[in-house]
């Protein structure tokens, strides 16, 4: 089965939105792991948006279940951030300074040498890697040459046009889930993934290792509750 992390980035944008600690982030994932996700995301942003440094020190004691750590590792306060917390992953996204949100992936035959070199850091340090990458069957290829344990997919466009034309747009995702296990590489996936598109992405994916959701799942959780939200999303992973 499909494992579900669950990002928890826009529970600390409606905390931040008013100051305080309400809702309580810690206690949401606490929560959420007790109603059956199997993971905690969090994507900490230079600017603190949302995820703050201080909120991942704040939970790594207390998760019980896979922690992942998201962010642009060509930002020092992130790598020692992570270097510091080891969690069991950290995922490797290409992001701005001041991006709203990730939009794509590496180029990781341009960024090969610098890759090689944060993965092995990463690794040294005992944490699992991940590199966020497009449905680009040459930067997987590119990917595998850095010594990364994972890739993750970016599914924005996948989920853009679902509702149109999810025949074809699946395709490109099922041949770089092909490729990746040719390549031995573990596959995540992410971004826009919800209730109405994920178990179609679970069927045409091979060996999909785990999703990370969190605008979908949170913003379902408005209508659903958080207990029940998180039941429906694993219940699409079977």
């Amino acid at each position: 089965m499909t494992k579900l992390s669950v990002n928890i980035n826009k529970i600390a944008t409606i905390r931040n939105s008013r100051g305080g600690n309400t809702p309580n982030l810690i206690q949401v994932a606490m929560d959420a792991e007790r109603f059956g996700a199997q993971g905690i995301t969090v994507h900490p942003r230079p600017d603190e948006r949302h995820i703050r440094y201080q909120d991942v020190y704040d939970l790594k004691p207390l998760l019980k279940t896979e922690f992942n750590i998201e962010g642009n590792p060509k930002i020092k306060k992130f790598v020692d951030l992570v270097l510091d917390i080891k969690p069991e992953q950290v995922t490797l996204v290409p992001d701005g300074d001041n991006q709203l949100t990730s939009d794509h992936g590496w180029d990781t035959i341009s960024n090969k040498d610098y890759l090689i070199d944060i993965v092995s850091q990463f690794k040294s340090a005992g944490i699992r890697t991940s590199i966020f990458v497009d449905p680009d069957l040459k930067m997987i290829e590119g990917a595998k040459l850095t010594g990364t344990d994972r890739i993750e997919l970016y599914t924005e466009e996948y989920a853009r046009l679902y509702t149109s034309n999810k025949e074809q747009v699946i395709i490109p995702f099922t041949e770089a889930s092909q490729l990746a296990s040719q390549l031995s590489l573990g596959l995540n996936a992410g971004h826009d993934l919800s209730l109405e598109n994920l178990a179609y992405f679970k069927q045409h994916t091979e060996n999909l290792l785990e999703v990370s959701i969190g605008h979908a799942l949170i913003s379902d959780s408005i209508y659903f509750g958080l207990e029940n939200t998180i039941q429906l999303y694993l219940k699409q992973l079977k």
